[in-house]
């Protein structure tokens, strides 16, 4: 099984955990000017297609996790990432970024955001993109489009509001303020806050402890926990059972009960 050929990002495959490092780091692993938005969703259809891994942990090489949009582009509407008519640029929007957006919302496993330093506007909705985010202390966040009058087009006024409270989302978009690690912490748009020298391995750690769970189960929940959000109870429940069956139906399940009943650790096969 080979790995995706990436050439701005490099994908590491560790037992069942996948990390996904943005390797440019000479310009702060920006997405417009770079691959890295079109190596996201590479890799995440590869670890939808492939059940080699149970955990994506994304994160960037240097002192930036990602630093957006490049801004220097953004003044030339000749040529560049932004240049050209409203329906040209808007395609590049469809056909670039926004592919991002929807291969991480379609990711059939957890993922893991190690947010390693400043993650500004399509950076930070690219953190919000994930299912958890673990900040290093030196981690700051800003949806800091409107400073630049312009919208999140990446989609982040969707995974936002998703991620903290409305009002809360609502202030950071209008403000496009820059905020700390504490402060992400305190609205619960982190989760935790490490040491520099910590956040990968507890990333790791985190990864660990999902990866050791039934891996087809793994990804049956995923799924059922992104349905949840745009499905209707009643739909959600008949979808529930018959996942729910098909769980019942499994080696790994069986191997659960048993492990649990004999007190030992279960050995899953992915069956």
């Amino acid at each position: 099984m080979n790995l995706p050929e990436l050439r701005d990002s490099k994908l590491g495959l560790d037992g069942r955990i996948a990390t996904l490092t943005l390797d440019r780091h000479d310009v702060r692993n920006e997405l417009t000017g770079t691959r890295l938005a079109e190596e996201i969703a590479t890799v995440c259809a590869w670890l939808n297609a492939h059940e080699a891994a149970s955990v994506l942990i994304l994160t960037g090489a240097g002192s930036a996790f990602c630093a957006g949009g490049n801004v220097k582009h953004m003044r030339s509407r000749e040529a560049g990432s932004f240049a050209g008519d409203v329906y040209t640029v808007q395609n590049k929007y469809r056909a670039g970024i926004q592919r991002m957006a929807l291969g991480l919302a379609a990711l059939e496993i957890p993922s893991i955001a190690a947010v390693n330093g400043p993650a500004i506007g399509a950076g930070c909705d690219l953190a919000t993109m994930c299912d958890v985010r673990l900040a290093s202390e030196h981690a700051s966040f800003a949806e800091s489009f409107i400073n630049l009058g312009i919208i999140p087009g990446d989609g982040g006024g969707w995974f936002l509001q998703r991620r903290v409270s409305y009002q809360r989302a609502a202030e950071l978009t209008f403000s496009g303020r820059t905020i700390a690690a504490a402060e992400a912490l305190s609205i619960g748009l982190v989760l935790e806050v490490l040491p520099a020298g910590e956040l990968m391995a507890r990333a790791r750690e985190m990864a660990a402890a999902f990866a050791a769970k039934p891996p087809r189960t793994v990804r049956m929940t995923k799924r059922l926990l992104t349905y949840a959000r745009r499905m209707d109870l009643p739909d959600y429940l008949d979808l529930c059972a018959l996942m729910q069956g098909m769980a019942h139906n499994t080696e790994d399940h069986e191997e659960a009960v048993a492990a649990f009943l004999e007190k030992r650790v279960p050995a899953f096969r992915g069956r």
